[in-house]
């Protein structure tokens, strides 16, 4: 147990010092008067260290910075918001984090609950009953302790459950007078040592045996991975596996499952190849019915791409997600064999159940495979470094050479992207090998994610030279432009891309749509989603905050000396953010 805190005063110290014992490293928050007793154990108490406070501008940005840093470390971050009002701010955030499986710890305060001892006013509009009635559907587990004796098991079972597959957010609200109550001498603390983290959850033997057999006796196999890489030991698993068996893989993207280089990676020709698959085996994926068909014009219509022989086999914990106020579990769709087991204990299991299958059989079917694999792998990234070429000095920019250029400026460094995909182009021309360099979306796809998430993944990586790349849409960045200000003030080196289309880009699509739909003009599409008149000057939006800015930049030509400027400034520890003028792809 780490002892280097003096026995806690306050209720508000005692949770401070749960936080200590547990390494919680951060808490971003928005100051807010419902917990400035835990907010004055931080600072007085604590030290301002461990955690050490992440100032943040709006409560959106301090779930979402929890958020990706629970995502980059795989251990929970706090965030704090401000009872009522700022837990309504953060509640997007924490519905996206719960998406996205993504085990964050929120704390907030409430007015008294005794309404005897509330100033008038605030206190009453600001108390509610209980609080976390708000969030309740969209998070793993809530509490609001309601002594001081509580406070350690509360907070234990909040880190617990957060970490528990299908991890999660969970909620805590403190009484404000619980807060500032004295702890006492009779009240135990806890040896937190002797609180095990829970084993992972494995799978049933015999399925995994089943499995096994149908990979193994297989002609045309193909694995589709979603969110089965949220351990490094999943992704190897994987990889061995798959060249074992000379499978090729299909990265749906929730979390980095496999390179991108690797000669088996097949990520964007996936729906042709299921036509003639004869088994299909999907990893933590949150949309098996949506897996397996293609959309047709109208929303009823839904098309199987498997052939009807094709057999269909899940390993999943999807199914063990509580609540049905958000449908995010999608439509149930039928399989063959449905395991439900985590895949970082599955996948071990079946590559050994395979190994001994193949002893003594000979390799060549499997070689033959790899080959033909390989062949339509190379000729996949060959096409698409042909497409980005297209429209090559084009303005506004195309997307494919803004991938081409931010990868030609970074390759040469240890990175990671923090946010951002540019359509797809970054799967197409970057080269992912390793975890860490591919952090997922926003899981809940709600806007403002993007800066905050950046922020989130320069806390991760702090102390190391791995630059932060962040390829910011201009849409999302409106949502929480108060991010930059905490980059700036946290001295956090990410370089922020914009992807600035001055289009809401999706709006735009489904305008265009119902317009030629209903034979109406496109031409007006426009109302209501083109951000002009006048547009976003971003470069000036981050100088305002403290971040280095240039642009807007319209010509192709200055994109790379653009970002070498701003690279410079990233490398020497600080913030830069580069404006580039695209086309909406």
């Amino acid at each position: 147990m780490v002892t280097d805190l003096p026995r806690p005063t306050y209720g508000s110290d005692l949770t401070v010092w749960m936080m200590r014992q547990l390494g919680i490293p951060y808490i971003a928050l928005n100051t807010g008067s419902s917990f400035k007793w835990i907010q004055d154990s931080i600072v007085n108490y604590g030290g301002n260290r461990s955690p050490e406070i992440i100032q943040c501008t709006h409560e959106e940005i301090s779930v979402a910075i929890a958020h990706v840093y629970a995502k980059a470390t795989g251990k929970p971050m706090v965030a704090a918001c401000h009872d009522v009002v700022g837990l309504q701010h953060a509640s997007m955030a924490m519905f996206n984090a719960y998406c996205d499986r993504a085990p964050v710890i929120v704390i907030g305060g409430t007015g008294p609950m005794d309404a005897t001892t509330r100033r008038p006013g605030i206190d009453t509009l600001h108390t509610a009953l209980v609080q976390g009635n708000l969030v309740r559907d969209f998070v793993k587990w809530d509490d609001q302790p309601s002594s001081v004796a509580a406070i350690p098991d509360s907070f234990l079972h909040a880190y617990t459950t957060s970490l528990i597959q299908p991890q999660g957010p969970v909620y805590v609200c403190y009484d404000a007078t619980l807060q500032a109550e004295l702890v006492g001498e009779k009240i135990e603390l806890p040896v937190l040592p002797g609180y095990a983290r829970p084993t992972l959850i494995g799978p049933d033997p015999d399925a995994v045996r089943t499995l096994a057999r149908w990979l193994v006796d297989a002609e045309r196999p193909l694995v589709v991975a979603d969110y089965a890489g949220q351990t490094p030991q999943a992704v190897e698993a994987l990889i061995e596996l798959a060249e074992m068996l000379a499978m090729p893989v299909a990265d749906r993207g929730g979390r980095f499952n496999f390179p991108n280089t690797h000669p088996l990676e097949v990520t964007g020709r996936e729906n042709e190849m299921f036509r003639d698959r004869d088994i299909v085996l999907a990893l933590e994926s949150r949309d098996l019915y949506g897996l397996l068909r293609t959309r047709g014009p109208s929303y009823m219509q839904a098309h199987p791409f498997t052939p009807p022989n094709c057999k269909f086999a899940s390993i999943s914990l999807w199914e063990l997600r509580d609540g049905g106020w958000a449908q995010d579990h999608q439509r149930p769709t039928p399989a063959d064999l449905n395991i439900m087991a985590d895949p970082a204990v599955a996948l071990p299991m079946l590559l050994e159940e395979c190994r001994k299958l193949l002893a003594g059989k000979s390799k060549a079917k499997y070689e033959a495979r790899a080959r033909a694999t390989a062949q339509l792998h190379t000729e996949t990234r060959q096409r698409w470094a042909q497409q980005a070429r297209e429209g090559w000095d084009a303005a506004p920019i195309s997307t494919g050479r803004l991938a081409s250029e931010v990868w030609d400026a970074i390759k040469s460094d240890d990175w990671v992207l923090a946010s951002g995909g540019l359509g797809g182009w970054t799967r197409r021309l970057w080269d992912f090998t390793k975890p860490y360099q591919y952090l997922g979306g926003s899981g809940g796809l709600g806007l403002g994610y993007g800066y905050g998430a950046a922020v989130g993944a320069a806390l991760a990586n702090r102390g190391n030279s791995r630059v932060i790349v962040n390829l910011q849409a201009d849409g999302d960045l409106l949502y929480t432009p108060g991010a930059l200000w905490t980059a700036a003030h946290h001295k956090l080196p990410i370089l922020t891309v914009m992807f600035n289309n001055r289009n809401l880009f999706n709006s735009d699509e489904h305008a265009r749509s119902v317009a030629v739909e209903r034979k109406r003009p496109v031409e007006t599409r426009s109302i209501g989603v083109r951000m002009a008149d006048p547009f976003v000057d971003f470069a000036k939006l981050a100088e305002a905050q403290g971040v280095f800015g240039i642009g807007p930049i319209e010509q192709p030509e200055k994109i790379a000396p653009a970002l070498q400027q701003a690279l410079k400034v990233v490398r020497d520890g600080s913030p830069a953010l580069v404006d580039i003028v695209c086309q909406d792809r």
